[in-house]
């Protein structure tokens, strides 16, 4: 799941490029190695944007508390705005990729894990 792979068989990528890349940072339609569509629905990655919504959070409430721990100030609210708001866009492409990948490994009752596609095959070409 860090990985981010396929989780019906947990070999091909699914996503496009490295996670701070300038490029593309996207999802890819469908698994390279065995097929699976990752879009189950349209507007199924709706749904993703409340796990990212939890995500952010707990990294606001964490970043606020580090900079409390840290600095010891209670009196500037410009401090602990600009630091939560600094860790919240350095963390968004880690939101956006891990808010879908948790939204299909967990919350997805119609994707399951096949281990059977999980090993090493010869690919067809497209």
């Amino acid at each position: 799941m860090l990985r981010t792979k396929c989780p019906r068989c947990r070999r091909g990528n699914m996503f496009e490029g490295a996670i701070y890349s300038l490029g593309t940072n996207r999802i890819n339609i469908k698994c390279p190695f065995c097929g699976m569509i990752f879009e189950i629905e349209p507007g199924y990655f709706y749904a993703a944007m409340y796990v990212s919504y939890a995500f952010n959070v707990a990294e606001g409430i964490t970043t606020c508390l580090l900079t409390w721990l840290v600095t010891g100030n209670t009196d500037s609210p410009w401090l602990y705005l600009c630091t939560i708001l600094i860790g919240l866009v350095l963390l968004s492409p880690l939101n956006f990729r891990y808010s879908r990948v948790i939204l299909l490994y967990w919350l997805s009752p119609k994707v399951h894990y096949h281990p059977e596609l999980d090993k090493h095959m010869i690919r067809k070409p497209d």
